[in-house]
């Protein structure tokens, strides 16, 4: 059955918590610099934070940048995470929830992730569910979870954009290469909208509505990061290609 750890008040006041976390942020802090920004729209309180998904180092690198800013994270991540060997061991340990996706797991999990929120929890979501598989790197389509959440306890959704994750483990390897020496940046912006949803109304075209804007989002904070301008489109993990986000990018 999926963790529920997180449920725990005060876990991350624990032996195995605060071991967790001196094993798994203490290197990223040796290793890396950082380049940290919008630190102000992390509320008080419950929130879920969606990021966008570029490495296997992504959990170290968030969790390192939100545990340093008061907000000790809990990843709602796939279970694929909690087998690798060094980074598997952490996420059980810190109470973190595996999803096994396509199961009744998923359902305890995302159970245990609203549960988490309501307790004033910060919640740690990749909406995309895999390492982005655009040639570029930007963030993909997202899945409707992290709205769901937050539309089930009233939190903000906080987006975040990350880059550097990558260079200090490339997409497709768990190998870390930690020189020359690598910067994490961190942009977090404002809370998404999501006033115009109703939790009893919304619908399954509302929500897809609703996981665009989040990764318009995140996709904005990346760009602002890397001082580039994202392609049109955003890859669809289905189709393996470059779908159109908005009407007029229709060809």
């Amino acid at each position: 059955m999926t963790s529920s750890k997180v449920r725990q008040r005060g876990i991350e006041r624990s032996f195995a918590y605060r071991s967790a976390v001196v094993s798994m942020f203490g290197p990223i802090r040796v290793m890396t610099d950082s380049d940290w920004q919008g630190t102000e729209h992390l509320p008080n309180g419950g929130c879920v934070v969606a990021a966008n998904h570029i490495s296997y180092a992504d959990p170290s690198a968030l969790g390192r940048f939100l545990h340093d800013n008061g907000h000790p994270p809990f990843f709602l991540a796939k279970d694929a995470l909690f087998e690798l060997p060094f980074l598997g061991r952490w996420l059980t340990a810190a109470g973190q929830v595996p999803v096994r996706r396509g199961t009744g797991e998923a359902i305890s999990a995302y159970a245990d992730a609203v549960e988490a929120v309501r307790a004033g929890k910060t919640v740690v979501v990749m909406p995309e569910s895999t390492i982005t598989k655009d040639p570029d790197l930007w963030p993909m389509r997202g899945k409707t979870g992290v709205v769901r959440i937050a539309l089930a306890t009233g939190c903000p959704l906080v987006p975040l954009g990350q880059w550097g994750a990558q260079d200090l483990m490339p997409r497709g390897t768990t190998r870390l290469q930690p020189w020359p020496r690598k910067t994490m940046h961190m942009r977090v912006g404002p809370p998404v909208d999501l006033s115009d949803l109703s939790p009893g109304t919304v619908t399954r075209d509302d929500l897809l509505a609703a996981a665009d804007r989040v990764m318009e989002a995140i996709t904005g904070l990346v760009a602002e990061i890397r001082g580039e301008t994202p392609p049109p489109g955003r890859w669809d993990l289905a189709l393996g290609r470059r779908v159109p986000t908005h009407p007029e990018e229709q060809p």
